[in-house]
């Protein structure tokens, strides 16, 4: 079954799962954003988001374990943009801290497990 996920692959990866589930907390806070937005923001934020499990299951699905430290470097650095996307988003009034606090969270702990995955590939 195409869905189910191989053992050992990337979507056992918890680091994965909570990928998924902030790119998808970022899509349900952009649906309340302004429609002149759809293009800028919205698709900054959103494009972020993917990224992140995405460059996590690319690393992953690479050969070598410096490949995979290359790819977690990626999904921080869209980790970083997502951060500073949410901040704008509420200087600019698109936004309330309120609603982006519980994503900014997310990405708080995304970080902190991509740099302790990081630091296990290492050793």
């Amino acid at each position: 079954d195409i869905g189910r996920p191989r053992p050992g692959g990337y979507r056992d990866l918890l680091v994965w799962q909570k990928g998924i589930q902030l790119a998808k907390a970022i899509y349900i806070l952009t649906r309340s954003f302004p429609s002149e937005e759809r293009y800028a923001l919205t698709s900054q934020l959103r494009r972020a988001a993917t990224s992140v499990p995405s460059n996590i299951a690319e690393g992953q699905a690479r050969n070598t374990t410096g490949e995979f430290i290359q790819f977690i470097g990626y999904a921080e650095g869209s980790l970083a943009e997502i951060d500073s996307q949410l901040v704008i988003a509420t200087e600019v009034g698109i936004s309330s801290s309120e609603a982006i606090a519980p994503i900014i969270e997310r990405v708080q702990e995304l970080r902190r497990m991509l740099n302790a995955l990081r630091r296990k590939l290492d050793s």
